[in-house]
C-alpha cells in the first residue's frame, strides 16, 4: 500500500514562541511518518485566535485547497484539536478527509497496541474523543476504514448511535476495571516479595526502549519511531553487586498528550507511581530536549511520582553536534549502544542508591544459607567475609530503609 500523501496545516497564535511552534510541527511531521504517511506540505498562518469555524482563516482556505488538488494530497492534518464542526467545514471545503493531532495520536495507538489491556485504552480513548464529536454530524461510523485517521483496535461496525457508543464505552471500563486488578495483584505480589522496582520513563523517541532491550537482553519493540512501546514490559536485571531488581519500560510521554489518552493510559502509567526509583531517559541530541524533560517531569507531577529518587540518563551523547549542559541532576551521558556506557550506567544507579540507602553491617551463619542469600540479592553487598572460629560471614553493604530485613540487622547488630 502506498503511503498517503499528507498536507499539515497550522495556525501560530501571537503568544506562541516560535521554537515552540517549530517543533510542535516537526513533532506533527514524526507522527504522521509514524502513521505511515508522508507530509507533502506545511501550510501555516498567524492569526489573533483560531476561527470558530473553520479554523484556517477563510482568506487561507482557497490557497490550501489548490495546494490540496496540486499535490494530489489524501488526507489533510491540523496541528490543533479540532471541533466537529471545523472538521466537516474544512472536509466540505477541501473535499478530503480532515483529522487533527490528537486522532493522528489516537490511531498511532491504535496500530501499535499489543496487549489486551492496550487495545481496550486506546478502544475507550477513541470512542470517548468521538462522542461529542458525533451530534448533528450524521457521519456514517465504520470500524473498518483504511486510512489514517480511520484504524481501531476492534473490527464492529459502530452505528451513528450515542447510547451504542456510551454502551460500549461503560463495557469496555468495566472490562478494564478487570484487568487493572489482575494487574494490582500481579503488583502486590511483587511489593510482597520485596522486589526492587525501576521504571524507565522519558518523552516517546528517547531511546528507552533501547536502553531496557540493552540492558535486559530483550526483545522489546525498538524503532526510530513515535509511540514504539505502548504496553510496559518488566524484566529483570542484575546489578553486578548481586541486586536483583525488576525493570519497566513504559510509554512515551508527548506535548498535547489527548487528554482522553492521558485518562486512558493511566494505569500503563500507575508501573511508574509503583516504582522504587526512576529512569529519565533524555536525547540529548535533540533540539528540544529541554523542553522534552519539562513535559516528562510536569507528567511526573501529574502522576504524583515526582518525590521517587530518579536518575536522568542524557542518551545518544554519539548524536550530540553542539556543546550540552545537563539540567537535571544526579546524571549520566551515555549512548545506549555502548556496552562501556551500560556499565557505568548500572554503577551510577548504584552510587545513586547508596546515598538514600542505609549502610549495615551483620553477621549471618554459614548454615543460614537462604538468609545469606537474601542479602546478597535484595541489598547492595559491598563485602562479605567468612569467620572460621564462629562459622559465619560478615557481610557489609546498603539496605533501603524500609526493608523488611532491616528488622534482621537491627536485631543482630
Amino acid at each position: 500500500m502506498s503511503e498517503e500523501k499528507v498536507v499539515v496545516i497550522a495556525v501560530k497564535k501571537p503568544q506562541q514562541q516560535d521554537d515552540y511552534f517549530g517543533s510542535s510541527l516537526e513533532e506533527l511531521i514524526s507522527l504522521v511518518d509514524t502513521a505511515g504517511g508522508t507530509v507533502v506540505e506545511v501550510i501555516t498562518q498567524n492569526r489573533e485566535r483560531i476561527h470558530p469555524a473553520f479554523y484556517i482563516g477563510e482568506g487561507k482556505m482557497e490557497e490550501i485547497k489548490q495546494k490540496i488538488d496540486e499535490l494530489e494530497a489524501d488526507i489533510v492534518i491540523s496541528n490543533d484539536e479540532l471541533s466537529a464542526g471545523q472538521s466537516r467545514n474544512l472536509s466540505d471545503y477541501f473535499d478530503r478527509r480532515v483529522i487533527d493531532r490528537s486522532q493522528l495520536i489516537l490511531d498511532i495507538f491504535a496500530k501499535r497496541a499489543k496487549t489486551k489491556e492496550g487495545k481496550l485504552q486506546v478502544e475507550l480513548a477513541q470512542l470517548q474523543y468521538l462522542l461529542p464529536r458525533l451530534r448533528g454530524q450524521g457521519v456514517q461510523l465504520s470500524r473498518l476504514g483504511a486510512g489514517i485517521g480511520t484504524r481501531g483496535p476492534g473490527e464492529t461496525k459502530l452505528e451513528t448511535d450515542q447510547r451504542h457508543i456510551r454502551r460500549r464505552i461503560d463495557d469496555i471500563k468495566r472490562r478494564l476495571k478487570q484487568v487493572v486488578k489482575q494487574r494490582d495483584q500481579y503488583r502486590k505480589r511483587r511489593k510482597q516479595n520485596e522486589v526492587f522496582q525501576i521504571a524507565i520513563v522519558g518523552y516517546t523517541n528517547a531511546g528507552k526502549s533501547t536502553l531496557f532491550n540493552r540492558l535486559t537482553d530483550s526483545e522489546s519493540l525498538e524503532e526510530d519511531k513515535l509511540f514504539a512501546t505502548l504496553d510496559p514490559l518488566t524484566r529483570k536485571l542484575q546489578f553486578t553487586s548481586g541486586l536483583e531488581v525488576l525493570i519497566t519500560d513504559t510509554v512515551g510521554f508527548i506535548q498535547q498528550l489527548p487528554t482522553t489518552l492521558i485518562a486512558a493510559f493511566r494505569s500503563t502509567l500507575e508501573e511508574v507511581q509503583e516504582a522504587d526509583f526512576i529512569l529519565h531517559v533524555v536525547d540529548s541530541s535533540h533540539p528540544d530536549n529541554e523542553q522534552h524533560q519539562d513535559t516528562v517531569i510536569k507528567l511526573l507531577d501529574e502522576l504524583e511520582s515526582s518525590s521517587i529518587p530518579m536518575l536522568t540518563v542524557y542518551n545518544k551523547k554519539d548524536l550530540i553536534k553542539n556543546d550540552f549542559i545537563p539540567r537535571n541532576r544526579p546524571y549520566i551521558i551515555i549512548s545506549a549502544l555502548e556496552n562501556e556506557d551500560l556499565v557505568r550506567l548500572v554503577k551510577k544507579i548504584e552510587e545513586v542508591l547508596i546515598k538514600e540507602w542505609e549502610p549495615y553491617q551483620i553477621k549471618v551463619e554459614a548454615d543460614k544459607g537462604n538468609l545469606l542469600n537474601r542479602f546478597e540479592h535484595e541489598t547492595i553487598l559491598k563485602e562479605k567475609t567468612f569467620e572460621e572460629n564462629t562459622e559465619s560471614y560478615i557481610v557489609t553493604g546498603f539496605i533501603r530503609p524500609e526493608h523488611p530485613l532491616k528488622g534482621i540487622v537491627k536485631e543482630k547488630s
